[in-house]
């Protein structure tokens, strides 16, 4: 269970990061944007320190409150569960 765990975590901050730079580069083109409703719900499965890296390198979303402070909480929620399920 905890390599299939590593994967998951792997993999699912991989998505996180790779879906908001794209929702920045999407954003900065006057094109369609990803929801931030997804953007939240891939945090809130795992992906929290992907969004949060990307949030910052790519400079999206740091202006929103609800970001600057939902992603952190929900990083530090992946933090307790994994954690758990880890050791």
């Amino acid at each position: 269970m905890q390599t299939g765990l590593l994967i998951w975590l792997l993999f699912i901050n991989a998505v996180g990061y790779l879906v908001m730079s794209e929702d920045k580069k999407r954003a900065r083109k006057h094109r369609d944007r990803v929801p931030e409703r997804t953007l939240f719900l891939l945090a809130l499965i795992g992906g929290a320190l992907g969004v949060l890296i990307a949030m910052y390198r790519k400079r999206h979303k740091t202006r929103h409150m609800t970001f600057r402070l939902g992603i952190p909480a929900l990083l530090f929620i992946n933090a307790l569960l994994y954690g758990y399920f880890l050791r």
